[in-house]
């Protein structure tokens, strides 16, 4: 017992260190390793420990790092082209609180068809051609951060964790579009408007309209990229469908295919321009330290699981409030914020089974609460979502600076989606 409340103490104590990181000034990478070998170094230390879900484990990270590096090179090489040049001015506006608007919408639906990891990168890209002022952007990558959290939270394929529970049969695909789609939105419009009353007054014309730098590929090359790109991230949840491959090897596939066809146009400008296009020039501009960061809180977060803290938090909430699906789950979402989803989901779905005319049925209040509250919930804190975790590391965003300025509008959306949800079963059920 003492090695697990070590565990928790060295969780917790790195947890600060990370939150605390704008007073520190210590990388909140760095920290994350440090936290994920030390836990599992005391958990070496247990009498009777089991090393077998190690390598396991670190397979499944891999599988989401190398999804994220693969997402985040594709858009970069979509952005470096010119690709979003067309999304940029379907979106410009020189009023701030239309372009709110128009980046929370967008977000949201996007969110829906891609994931809301891919589509966080890719709305900051699009960010970055429309305010060039980092400070400026700080509410709009927050916003962007909720949009994507809400809008992957109704789709089967737009969280990992709506993934799993899709794939595990515990909700359906006409189950969480419909009675998930108005909470989510209702999730997602009520902090946007509460952050539209800080907005007033338009962009500086030559800030917000600047024109991207003149690509040497054609308007229908560019397209061509744009299209590669984004439908090739579109088509990975098909991808994986009709094969049963791991999402990263869709993403793969779609980076190569993309790769290759930039090498292909880049030909004719081999003496020119070398290499500012090219895709081995792209990747450095990878955030490696988002990458590690990643690792290093996943693979704590598994030794957390590993020692059973996790299932006893969910025998605990289960007991502590008779089964009610309203506050276990909302009480999950909230945990969901400061330790990551994936494994609390993961830890409720075996706590319970699939039981017709209940509320564990398939379709009942429990699983799609869970699947509400665990998506929607990560965004209450900077680093209790994989978007918010990348957008974190691409727009500098503190910790303390979001949950001073955010955490609470995020947390009245969230409330306010329930209550929508509760309103929903008693009229229509």
């Amino acid at each position: 017992m003492f090695f697990v409340f070590l565990i928790v103490a060295i969780f917790v104590l790195g947890y600060a260190a990370i939150a605390l990181e704008a007073f520190t000034k210590v990388n909140k990478a760095a920290v994350a390793l440090l936290m994920c070998v030390l836990c599992w170094t005391a958990y070496c230390l247990m009498p009777g420990h089991d090393l077998s879900l190690l390598p396991e484990g670190l397979g499944e990270t891999a599988e989401t790092l190398f999804f994220l590096m693969g997402a985040m090179t594709i858009v970069e090489i979509v952005d470096a082209n010119g690709g979003f040049n067309f999304v940029r001015d379907t979106l410009k506006t020189r009023s701030k609180r239309k372009l709110m608007w128009r980046v929370a919408f967008m977000t949201f639906f996007l969110s829906a068809i891609l994931d809301n990891l891919t589509t966080s990168i890719v709305m900051i890209m699009v960010l970055r051609k429309l305010i060039q002022e980092p400070k400026e952007r700080l509410i709009y990558a927050s916003l962007v951060i909720i949009s994507a959290n809400s809008g992957g939270a109704f789709s089967p394929i737009g969280d990992v964790t709506t993934i799993m529970l899709w794939i595990k049969g515990m909700v359906s695909t006409g189950g969480v579009l419909t009675e998930l789609f108005i909470p989510s939105l209702v999730s997602m419009v009520v902090p946007a408007l509460l952050l539209s009353l800080q907005l007033k007054g338009k962009f500086d014309k030559a800030q917000n309209l600047h024109v991207a730098e003149i690509s040497n590929f054609t308007k229908r090359q560019r397209q061509i990229i744009f299209c590669f790109g984004v439908g090739g991230l579109m088509f990975v949840p098909v991808f994986k469908t009709l094969t049963h491959l791991p999402p990263y090897m869709g993403i793969l596939l779609v980076l190569g295919l993309l790769w290759t066809i930039t090498e292909v146009f880049n030909r004719r400008f081999e003496e020119s321009d070398p290499m500012a296009k090219r895709v081995t020039h792209l990747l450095s501009r990878i955030d490696m330290g988002t990458i590690l960061f990643f690792l290093g809180i996943l693979m704590a977060v598994l030794c957390l699981k590993q020692v059973g803290v996790l299932n006893a938090m969910g025998d605990g909430l289960n007991h502590a409030f008779n089964g009610n699906p309203y506050l276990i789950t909302g009480i999950i979402g909230v945990l969901s914020s400061i330790v990551d989803n994936v494994p609390l989901v993961a830890a409720c779905m075996n706590m319970y089974d699939v039981v017709p005319e209940t509320i564990y049925a398939v379709d009942g209040s429990f699983w799609q609460l869970l699947a509400y509250c665990a998506g929607v919930g990560g965004s209450m804190l900077i680093i209790g979502s994989a978007a918010g975790v990348v957008v974190m590391g691409l727009e500098k965003i503190t910790f303390g600076w979001y949950m001073k300025k955010i955490s609470w509008l995020v947390f009245v959306g969230y409330i306010c989606g329930i209550l929508v949800y509760a309103l929903e079963k008693a009229i229509l059920f």
